[in-house]
């Protein structure tokens, strides 16, 4: 990867689907910390759908919401990230959505990239649609 500054301040990088814009500045791109949180939630939501898919549990969709702690004292350090997943669904087993998400987590390389220095808490609920 290469990140380079442009003429509006912002750092940006050029992937196979496109630009991304990099800003303390959320009038000029991604603030860094929405980019973690995004991957921490992208890789272990798409995981959990690869799983509930594999395991032939039938969903509509899954939504994540997130929450974070900061330490002002440290730089602003992002300290605990909080994923709350929400399965929905005609008559899902929580127990089975649970189980897949533990599976899911377990193989989440950014999770587990982040786990020594940010608290990660994942939890999870069922909801008809």
């Amino acid at each position: 990867m290469k990140f380079k500054l442009s003429q509006t301040g912002a750092f940006e990088a050029e992937f196979e689907y496109g630009k991304i814009e990099i800003s303390s500045n959320t009038e000029l791109g991604f603030r860094p910390v929405q980019l973690l949180v995004s991957s921490l939630a992208g890789c272990s939501g798409g995981l959990l759908k690869k799983v509930l898919e594999k395991k032939r549990i039938t969903f509509d969709s899954i939504e994540i919401e997130t929450d974070i702690e900061r330490n002002e004292k440290e730089a602003n350090k992002v300290t605990k990230i909080a994923l709350h997943f929400i399965v929905y669904g005609i008559n899902l087993n929580l127990t089975q959505v649970q189980k897949s998400l533990d599976l899911a987590v377990k193989n989440c390389a950014m999770i587990h990239s982040v786990n020594s220095a940010i608290e990660v808490v994942e939890t999870i609920e069922v909801r008809e649609q």
